[in-house]
């Protein structure tokens, strides 16, 4: 089943991608970074590149996706966001972007903002198995 990592393009996003990737996975990432787009792409996963403040791309990149890893630190970094000034505001862009999943897994130091995924988890970011529990959740067979 497809899953997507919005924020892909952080120091743990790629450590969950690589964690995710395997033969026969579809493994789609959302990431602002050209290179690290490239980079990925080589690895096996499927890329698109754009703002991940723009819940309509973040939208087309998960559709048909079953499952959803957000990973808010993409939120808050130093990259350029046209469509939201704040992490709560792109946090929300998400939710409403990723509403065509089933599963959502937040890696996240606080609430998320609702969604309408049935199986939902979060993840402290500072969580020190954080790759593994996240790779695990998404092999679940329910949350």
């Amino acid at each position: 089943m497809p899953v997507i990592v919005v924020g892909a393009d952080t120091p743990t996003g790629a450590q969950i991608v690589e964690a995710l990737l395997e033969p026969g996975r579809e493994v789609r990432v959302f990431v602002s970074d050209p290179a690290e787009g490239t980079r990925l792409r080589e690895r096996g996963a499927k890329v698109a590149l754009g703002d991940v403040s723009d819940d309509s791309h973040i939208g087309a990149a998960a559709t048909q996706c079953f499952s959803a890893i957000l990973l808010s630190e993409a939120a808050r970094d130093n990259r350029e966001r046209s469509f939201a000034t704040d992490e709560p505001q792109v946090l929300k862009a998400w939710a409403s972007g990723v509403a065509g999943v089933r599963r959502v897994i937040w890696v996240h130091d606080g609430e998320p903002p609702p969604t309408t995924a049935p199986e939902v988890a979060v993840v402290g970011p500072d969580d020190p198995d954080v790759v593994n529990r996240v790779v695990s959740l998404d092999n679940a067979a329910e949350l």
